[in-house]
């Protein structure tokens, strides 16, 4: 399948990015407007972009079917200041029903059941259900387009950053299946990030990792070991040498018959994370 835009549907277009690009952190944005009266809208359309200065960027993109904008971002051109609140599992019903198109003056807090909390740098509430809150100024509103679909960039400077303790682990950093966080998927999905969503990858050597072009063409071309088998194996600094593996050898006081065998055993010890074990096993036989 190939899709070049400007040749299909903007709405086609749009349900295929959603799916490709995901999953997507909600910023749940709470706005005024010049009357003082709050709006609390989701927007999947966000991420962090730096953090000296402390960056965040959402989009409350044109709707596609009607080009009309959204009260969200109608209110953060008028004050410049937006709290945006992270949604976890929890929450995530009643964010959804915050995306309802209520009429202008509508509060969704009231609609979607949450309490608002005064923020201390900027006007618009937090949502005290939401475990991390972020006060902050708008610093500029990038249009990029007046067509349907066409992104406003909302780029927000973190004045305040609120986070409920409850999150927080022994060391003081947030635990991912303490905040519980869900993501944007396309269509009606969302994901939930934690639990057994939750894994590790180790990062790369603080050296350098020997690469794909040097692993052996034996081990390159396994049957058994697959592409991120093989991208633990490349990220050592260097192979075993023939002594090791000789120790090695003599140690283990095995015959191996069969190259899938060596390859399964070696995959086995990768995903015990014994790296350095699979490649003594892997050049030993």
């Amino acid at each position: 399948m190939k899709i070049i835009p400007g040749l299909v549907k903007t709405s086609e277009l749009h349900a295929l990015m959603l799916g490709a690009i995901a999953p997507r952190p909600i910023a749940f944005a709470s706005t005024i407007n010049k009357k003082g009266i709050r709006n609390l809208s989701p927007f999947s359309f966000f991420n962090a972009f730096g953090s000296n200065p402390p960056i965040l960027i959402f989009s409350p993109a044109r709707r596609v079917r009607d080009n009309t904008v959204k009260h969200s971002l109608i209110n953060t051109k008028d004050t410049r200041e937006v709290v945006i609140n992270v949604v976890s599992f929890n929450i995530v019903q009643q964010a959804s029903l915050a995306s309802c198109e209520y009429a202008e003056g509508v509060d969704e807090f009231i609609k979607a059941g949450l309490t608002p909390v005064a923020s201390e740098f900027v006007k618009p509430f937090r949502v005290k259900e939401s475990p991390v809150q972020f006060e902050c100024k708008v610093i500029n509103v990038i249009e990029t387009g007046t067509q349907g679909g066409a992104a406003n960039l909302i780029v927000c400077e973190i004045l305040c950053m609120h986070i409920d303790d409850s999150v927080l682990n022994a060391e003081g950093k947030i635990d991912p299946h303490k905040i519980d966080l869900v993501a944007r998927m396309s269509e009606d999905y969302y994901c939930r990030a934690s639990g057994d969503a939750v894994f590790t990858v180790p990062k790369p050597n603080r050296k350098l990792g020997i690469g794909f072009d040097n692993l052996p063409e034996s081990v390159k071309n396994s049957t058994i070991l697959t592409g991120n088998d093989l991208g633990m194996l490349a990220n050592v600094e260097q192979l075993p040498n023939e002594a090791e593996c000789k120790a090695y050898k003599q140690l283990m006081n095995e015959k191996f018959e069969e190259v899938t065998v060596v390859h399964n055993r070696a995959k086995a010890l990768i995903l015990e994370g014994k790296i350095w074990d699979a490649w003594l096993l892997l050049l030993s036989f």
